[in-house]
């Protein structure tokens, strides 16, 4: 193993659509018995705080302006961890502040090209890919079509079908409305800043919602990743989530990435 480069000031967990900080509630015992603290934050517009979704439209820069101030609550470099469609805000956080971001690390996430959205990558893929669209199929729309939900039925078949089955049907009574302009933003990157953050992706064998070979796709459309395999769904922080741990700590640790000492004791 390498040693030590970089000593993070912990790790910040950004959850996906239709979804909260509670998405990683299984995950972060995992992540303590290992010495990393961590923190996850609601994206403005999920429900969880109502004062401050009040006339919030989701938007990329009002996702990058509150995980600014997520970030503001370390004190060092910190690996940012992007569960699903958090891979779009979260790829434009390390372009806006790549000097705060030890590493980015992709959950079955979005890491897509600079101004591509995940609508174009699976209309290209549509013709090879069966289910391309995953979700889509089943999410029932607002009248005006601003924001859309996700059936607890349908979260069960395509996000949680091999999580144990009171977690999953907990978690799919959590899931909260979506804004559609939050699912639709798209990425401004640049090779001297976005490009400078070290990335890990964690591809899942047999999501059923970001396919397998979109998830490949995007592996090779943004190269540079380090590839980590798990054998779950969608959902692995909730499905596997020792694993999980395992999977990320040793391949952050593979390019150098540890936690500080002040940060694990102080937990």
């Amino acid at each position: 193993m390498m040693p030590t480069r970089v000593r993070a000031a912990g790790m910040l967990l950004v959850h996906g659509a239709w979804q909260g900080s509670w998405a990683w509630d299984a995950w972060l015992p995992e992540l303590a018995s290992r010495g990393w603290p961590a923190k996850a934050v609601d994206l403005p517009g999920n429900g969880a705080d109502p004062s401050k979704d009040a006339g919030f439209t989701a938007s990329l820069d009002g996702y990058v302006d509150a995980l600014s101030d997520a970030l503001d609550t370390f004190d060092g470099p910190v690996v940012v961890v992007a569960h699903s469609g958090a891979g779009v805000p979260v790829s434009q956080l390390a372009e806006a502040l790549p000097q705060r971001i030890a590493c980015i690390v992709y959950v079955a996430g979005m890491m897509l090209p600079a101004g591509m959205g995940y609508a174009e990558l699976v209309e290209a893929s549509a013709a090879e890919v069966p289910n391309a669209s995953g979700i889509a199929p089943y999410l029932q729309w607002s009248d005006d079509r601003a924001y859309t939900v996700v059936p607890p039925e349908a979260a069960l078949e395509i996000f949680l079908h091999d999580c144990p089955p009171a977690a999953a049907r907990a978690a799919a009574g959590k899931l909260t409305a979506q804004q559609e302009s939050g699912r639709r933003v798209v990425t401004t990157l640049s090779a001297e800043r976005f490009g400078r953050v070290p990335r890990i992706y964690i591809e899942a064998l047999r999501d059923r919602s970001v396919l397998l070979p979109l998830q490949r796709r995007m592996q090779a459309l943004m190269p540079g990743a380090i590839v980590r395999s798990i054998d779950c769904g969608h959902v692995p922080q909730l499905a596997r989530p020792a694993e999980l741990a395992t999977l990320v700590c040793d391949a952050l640790a593979s390019i150098g990435i540890g936690i500080e000492p002040a940060a694990a004791a102080a937990q």
